[in-house]
């Protein structure tokens, strides 16, 4: 085993205080409402789905770590967790003992980061993958079933076969409905994952946002933070692409059956690619960092 990082940063009490209190309180401004619907039971498709899909409690993000090789000043290290050792002059991350519990974890990430970063973005798919997750469905039957389609059943099948599905990413093909996997391009697997995820996909650039909370507290919960702001904003754009009608809601419908949303939906998808290739780079130089080879 390596020796434990030295902390290369020290911060006074007064300092990471402050940044404790800014990224909570950057946090709670996300976290009121669906706190307020969870306890009457409501639900919202667009706001609440970060919350329902992925793993990582409120508490968790609300959470704040330095990340690695910073020693906190006056820190008691039982008040940021098991992963953090004393020090004489406050608390720091234990990067041995993070990277002894994760070791498997930590390699498989950091793998997908880099091998996704090295391919060309894609901007073709025009979020079908979201039309094909209703496809040959009932209203009943579609996934947030509370929520009108914009199109007939039928309208929004022939949409999928007139445009085709072309996703790469496997935890959204998972969600086709039986009758739409055939009529994908590829067949994503978990096994595949590694050698199929690019850099313009949107889910691919949400799950950011799974990798950085998995890899915490290795990296900086502010890039945490920065990967869910994304997320959110990309979740608005696919749902706003899909076949659901949420106008009621505030969320006018990107129309990619047409020439005009498919170009509008292609213009975001660029912008969202490039911001992830920056927080995609930040997550595997603070792996880098924090666990040298």
């Amino acid at each position: 085993m390596t020796a434990a990082l030295a902390p290369a940063t020290a911060l006074d009490a007064a300092d990471w205080q402050a940044r404790r209190a800014a990224h909570e309180a950057r946090v709670d401004a996300w976290l009121a409402s669906h706190l307020a619907r969870r306890r009457t039971g409501g639900r919202h498709p667009v706001e609440d789905f970060l919350f329902t899909y992925y793993s990582h409690r409120p508490a968790q993000l609300r959470r704040w770590h330095p990340g690695a090789g910073v020693l906190l000043r006056d820190a008691d290290p039982a008040e940021f967790g098991r992963d953090y050792r004393a020090d004489a002059a406050g608390a720091t991350l234990d990067t041995d003992r993070v990277r002894t519990r994760r070791a498997d974890s930590i390699a498989w990430i950091r793998g997908l980061l880099t091998a996704t970063a090295s391919r060309p973005a894609h901007f073709g798919c025009f979020g079908m993958h979201e039309w094909a997750m209703v496809y040959r469905q009932t209203q009943e039957e579609v996934r947030h079933n509370a929520w009108p389609l914009r199109l007939s059943p039928e309208r929004t099948a022939a949409v999928v076969e007139d445009r085709g599905v072309r996703c790469s990413h496997f935890d959204a093909y998972r969600f086709f409905t039986a009758p739409a996997r055939p009529l994908n391009l590829l067949t994503p697997t978990r096994e595949s994952q590694h050698a199929l995820e690019q850099p313009g996909c949107l889910h691919a650039n949400m799950d950011l946002y799974k990798y950085a909370y998995k890899l915490s507290p290795l990296v900086p919960s502010e890039v945490v933070a920065d990967a869910f702001a994304l997320a959110r904003e990309i979740r608005t754009l696919d749902m706003r692409a899909s076949p659901y009608d949420l106008a009621a809601l505030g969320y006018p419908a990107v129309r990619v059956e047409t020439p005009e949303g498919r170009a509008e939906y292609a213009t975001a998808q660029r912008g969202f690619a490039e911001r992830a290739s920056g927080l995609r780079a930040r997550l595997v130089a603070a792996l880098d960092t924090a666990l040298p080879a």
